[in-house]
């Protein structure tokens, strides 16, 4: 961050941030004191449950903020309410992601587009449209990529080629946007399973080839994000993988 944000409240908007690890991200960014744009596209109730508790411990510093990043304008309207509201923005933070397995052979082009706006392209290109923001802040960009980016996971084509292109996106823009603009990627390993996978047997197998021999928790990814968006001035174009050693058995 530049030295001018020593004067003032950090802001950071977090996509995705009603539920799950982009909840603990924003909880944890506001309790660094930054104040937050909390992005959600369906989950309203849930993500005005966190904002309500946001704001209860600093006055209107959690802001709700809407999008379907699959469409170009809704990233606009949303660039354009930070731009509104703060002139600046020291941390975006893109998390919003869809997860679910395509067979190959059978995959259909809804399947694709919709884990390509989510993963890829929506952050792509609200990046971009924030581009003078974050550049007056001297902010930074991480993006939430997977273990799986570099390492195909059976059964989920689409998604590793989506989490993949985030990946190189990642090291792209961190070239292109340096040195104004600091760009990077935690790259989560088993964290919190899929609220629709029940299956024990294969979560299992997971957790024995992860050095740790455990899963990880929400909170682990988020500290790994306020480091690399607050804390490391000198860090850009790197990859975080905080999978309890997993990768390294992939």
């Amino acid at each position: 961050m530049s030295d001018t944000t020593k004067s003032r409240t950090r802001v950071a908007l977090v996509t995705g941030a009603a539920r799950r690890i982009g909840a603990c991200i924003a909880e944890t960014l506001h309790q660094r004191g930054c104040d937050v744009f909390l992005h959600y596209h369906q989950s309203s109730e849930a993500v005005s449950e966190l904002a309500e508790k946001l704001n209860a411990v600093r006055t209107n510093s959690a802001t709700i903020v809407q999008a379907d990043l699959g469409n170009g304008d809704d990233i606009e309207r949303l660039a354009a309410r930070v731009k509104a509201h703060t002139g600046q923005l020291d941390l975006l933070v893109n998390n919003a992601s869809r997860f679910f397995p395509t067979e190959v052979g059978s995959t259909t082009q809804q399947q694709w587009d919709d884990l390509m706006d989510s993963n890829l392209r929506g952050a792509f290109f609200l990046t971009q449209a924030l581009l003078p923001e974050l550049a007056i802040a001297g902010g930074s960009v991480v993006n939430l990529l997977d273990v799986h980016a570099s390492r195909p996971m059976l059964g989920h084509a689409v998604y590793c080629m989506a989490k993949a292109g985030l990946q190189m996106m990642t090291l792209a823009l961190a070239k292109d946007l340096g040195p104004q603009i600091r760009v990077n990627g935690v790259a989560p390993g088993a964290i919190l399973w899929p609220e629709q996978d029940s299956c024990s047997e294969d979560q299992q197998a997971i957790l024995k080839k992860t050095v740790m021999g455990r899963a990880g928790e929400p909170k682990d990814i988020a500290s790994a994000v306020a480091y690399l968006g607050l804390d490391a001035p000198y860090v850009t174009g790197q990859v975080l993988a905080v999978d309890g050693g997993r990768s390294l058995n992939i």
